[in-house]
């Protein structure tokens, strides 16, 4: 989107923050890592099928009532309208679940403005996103809530060292291990990059591409904060169990 549209945008967005709507915080209490399900309704076997967001719906719903922390709509051929509409349904599973008190923060793939509309946790932005410096700019000048987050894919240092500096609040780096839906961003880094990044940076570094339960406790000893996935979240028989599983290692 040219930048004058999403200047447009914004300026008829006004306020952007739901009442009564709440997000979980950037900082867990509890030492477990931050779990972050990106989602991707294309690997469900439902796609083809009239279903397919019912689909998608009932994954998410089925995180956020896990106790997965962020989940990402990553839906990146959805035109404006229909990612709005999905995000406002995902931002309603996270939060009429009972008992909550922190309930699943919704991202935002790229689309600000769908973020700020539909009064999303925050934005995550790609290689190809508005700039983050702009982005921020925007998000700070109509977010009322301090709680909308800005973070950014990193596929290397120097990216991840200019995230941090250029106040991103958070950043996935990657891919750590092989994996389908990152092979056009190069070779596995593997988890020594990992913690070189995680060393060089002050903010939370979720570790994502190729992440399975088996290699988890590799990232968070790398020093990420957490991890990101799509298909361990997606594909997972038992949301719950591996949620529980998860939430039982430290960082």
């Amino acid at each position: 989107m040219a930048l004058g549209s999403w200047i447009s945008f914004l300026q008829l967005a006004g306020s952007v923050r739901a009442q009564g709507l709440i997000v979980s915080r950037l900082d867990k209490p509890s030492r477990g890592p931050l779990l972050c399900y990106v989602t991707d309704r294309y690997s469900l076997a439902a796609f083809e099928s009239r279903e397919s967001q019912e689909t998608l719906l009932s994954k998410i719903g089925a995180a956020a009532a896990a106790g997965v922390d962020w989940i990402q709509i990553r839906e990146k051929d959805l035109l404006g309208k229909e990612c709005g509409l999905l995000t406002r349904k995902a931002l309603q599973q996270a939060a009429k679940l009972p008992g909550n008190t922190a309930p699943t923060r919704i991202l935002v793939n790229d689309r600000l403005e769908v973020a700020l509309s539909e009064h999303a946790g925050g934005v995550h932005l790609s290689e190809n996103s508005l700039p983050l410096r702009e982005a921020m700019r925007l998000a700070n000048a109509q977010a009322q809530d301090q709680d909308f987050l800005v973070g950014v894919s990193c596929h290397s240092l120097e990216a991840a060292k200019s995230a941090a500096s250029g106040g991103a609040d958070y950043l996935f780096f990657g891919p750590v291990f092989a994996t389908p839906s990152k092979a056009g961003f190069g070779a596995p880094q593997g988890p020594e990059r990992l913690a070189e990044v995680c060393r060089a940076v002050s903010i939370p570094v979720l570790a994502i591409g190729g992440i399975t339960l088996a290699n988890v406790s590799a990232c968070l000893a790398s020093g990420a904060s957490g991890i990101a996935a799509i298909r361990l979240f997606q594909d997972a028989p038992d949301m719950f169990s591996l949620v529980q599983s998860l939430q039982k290692l430290t960082r």
